[in-house]
């Protein structure tokens, strides 16, 4: 399903990363006239702006007038506003809204523009990297002349490289997570210690301490003696 994309970027970042990376597009340029591509310090799995450069090859002097751009099923992509070109993204349906991946992003020249002979253009691509160590970015390069040149070919097993390689992306692996720390368990500390009675050294006698017993007995002993007094008290009268 493609979409046309309409999120502006500000130019000025553009800018910037172009100049960055002029030097490495002027020295790819005098290694061979391929398609070439690079960021600026690309981390697996994080997002980065992804510059391809695309020369005109064309013997017959045609322009450019498109660029079709493999994407390796990125999950973010969104791309700025050049001026003389419109940019469309090519997304799958996914299971909703906004949950498909993006497979390509193509850049078509408007009329009376495109890459003319002897010329490159940068083309910048915002998009979330791939968790790899390297990702490809297949290229179809449209003339205007009808000819369509597939930069798609990998690496040869000598090393070296094919008439039409694919641009592939170096990614680094990024700073490590870092450690999580755990809080070292509290010193032990002093305890309550269950309070212990010393116990009455040997010869040594408790004194006895007054309890509700003693007072009863205290009581009753009281009470019988006044009724013996009265009971004394009450015969003496009798005899007199």
């Amino acid at each position: 399903m493609a979409g046309r994309l309409g999120m502006p970027r500000a130019r000025t970042t553009v800018a910037l990363t172009a100049t960055l990376i002029l030097g490495s597009w002027l020295t790819a340029a005098t290694a061979g006239a391929h398609v070439h591509v690079d960021a600026d310090h690309p981390v697996r799995g994080d997002y980065a702006l992804v510059t391809f450069q695309v020369p005109n090859e064309s013997e017959k002097g045609s322009p450019t007038t498109k660029v079709t751009i493999s994407l390796p099923n990125v999950a973010s992509a969104s791309t700025d506003v050049m001026a003389g070109w419109t940019a469309v993204l090519d997304r799958d349906a996914g299971t909703g809204t906004g949950t498909g991946t993006y497979r390509s992003v193509t850049f078509t020249a408007a009329p009376n523009a495109g890459i003319g002979a002897g010329q490159f253009e940068l083309f910048p691509i915002s998009i979330k990297l791939p968790d790899s160590d390297s990702a490809t970015f297949p290229v179809d390069q449209t003339y205007a002349d009808g000819t369509v040149v597939h930069w798609n070919q990998p690496p040869l097993p000598n090393g070296e490289e094919p008439d039409y390689p694919a641009p592939v992306l170096e990614l680094t692996p990024g700073p490590p997570a870092p450690k999580e720390r755990h809080a070292a368990p509290a010193a032990p500390g002093p305890t309550d210690a269950p309070s212990v009675s010393a116990a009455p050294a040997s010869g040594e006698h408790a004194e006895p301490t007054a309890g509700p017993d003693n007072t009863a007995r205290a009581l009753a002993g009281a009470a019988l003696l006044v009724a013996a007094i009265g009971v004394g008290v009450a015969v003496a009268r009798r005899r007199t």
